[in-house]
């Protein structure tokens, strides 16, 4: 199995959803919520791109860094590489429904296992999607990690015990679905959470907690104070809200204020692993990657979901070799040229 020969299945089968684009840049799918593309004009979901487009990197090749190691440990899991999968849900109505939630979530966390990396699962209106989630991470031994939408507290409490009995190794909320256009048409109430909700969260469960939609300071650091484990700069893909900035944008000013608190993770936008180097350089302890996913896991299976992790991977690598990092904390800004 190839890339060429994923991309061209997954055309087939994602007809009429996602175009697998030369360059997937949200142009040809601006407003198709539901759908792959990015909310409104598609700005939020081209800014990600733009953001990480924006940064160039300093070569150095005077350095002892010839075969850089990308492992790297996640709540105490050691895994070959930076780079997870993004929750992602909706093979319906976002995807084309020619693979069903629970195939393709199933190939993601397989798929992400593979690779030496985890998979996270998402959850939405449709109960099933949640469940298709833990189910694959229960056939995976617990390798996943479920993210929960920002329901009701007794709902989201609910299925963060799900998450403890399927064994997963953390949970967590993206607070960036508290306004998802997918989850209204269903009549799911969703919505933004106070302080004091987080922290009831966060105590309700002893396994790590995750914060993702975080795209501003001040909210990072109420995540701190909440006493999350993680954080994830993102803008869900640009699906939420026309015109925020790109995740690449906001990660500096956020990792100044809480590197070393809390875990950061980030994702929008990431295509290759120099993205990935660009994410981790500009604070970011790991990547989380969406769409090409999608492409990987409708084009080729779970095999096709590891062909893009590990490519990604590779590419990771090798910019490592490029800019003098041995190891994943070696990432720092002095790979970004400052001019």
């Amino acid at each position: 199995m190839d890339l060429k020969t994923v991309k061209s299945q997954a055309k087939e089968q994602l007809k009429g959803y996602c175009r697998v684009c030369p360059v997937c840049d949200g142009r040809a799918c601006s407003g198709e919520v539901p759908g792959m593309g990015g909310i409104g004009t598609g700005a939020s979901f081209r800014n990600n791109l733009t953001a990480l487009a924006s940064y160039s990197l300093n070569m150095r090749t005077l350095h002892g860094a010839k075969d850089p190691s990308t492992e790297t440990e996640l709540f105490g899991i050691k895994l070959s590489s930076p780079i997870q999968a993004a929750p992602m849900t909706g093979t319906p109505y976002n995807m084309g429904g020619a693979i069903s939630e629970r195939d393709f979530i199933g190939m993601i966390v397989s798929g992400s296992k593979q690779a030496g990396t985890i998979g996270w699962t998402g959850d939405g209106a449709d109960p099933t999607m949640y469940d298709s989630g833990i189910e694959a991470i229960i056939a995976e031994g617990g390798h996943g990690i479920p993210i929960i939408k920002p329901r009701e507290q007794d709902a989201i409490i609910e299925r963060i015990r799900r998450a403890e009995a399927a064994g997963a190794k953390a949970v967590g909320m993206d607070i960036d679905g508290a306004g998802l256009v997918t989850m209204a048409l269903k009549g799911q109430p969703v919505g933004p959470k106070t302080l004091e909700e987080l922290k009831e969260l966060v105590k309700a469960t002893k396994l790590p907690f995750i914060l993702k939609g975080i795209m501003t300071v001040d909210e990072a650091e109420m995540a701190v104070e909440a006493g999350v484990s993680a954080i994830v700069v993102s803008n869900h893909g640009g699906r939420i809200l026309d015109y925020t900035p790109g995740a690449a944008e906001v990660l500096p000013a956020i990792a100044a204020a809480v590197k070393g608190k809390v875990t950061i993770f980030a994702d929008g936008g990431v295509r290759t692993g120099v993205d990935v180097l660009k994410l981790l350089a500009l604070g970011a302890d790991g990547v989380l990657v969406g769409r090409p996913l999608v492409v990987g896991a409708f084009g080729g299976g779970a095999e096709g979901v590891k062909l893009v992790l590990d490519k990604m991977n590779d590419e990771l690598k090798q910019a490592m070799i490029l800019t003098g990092c041995q190891s994943i904390k070696d990432i720092n800004s002095r790979v970004i040229y400052k001019g």
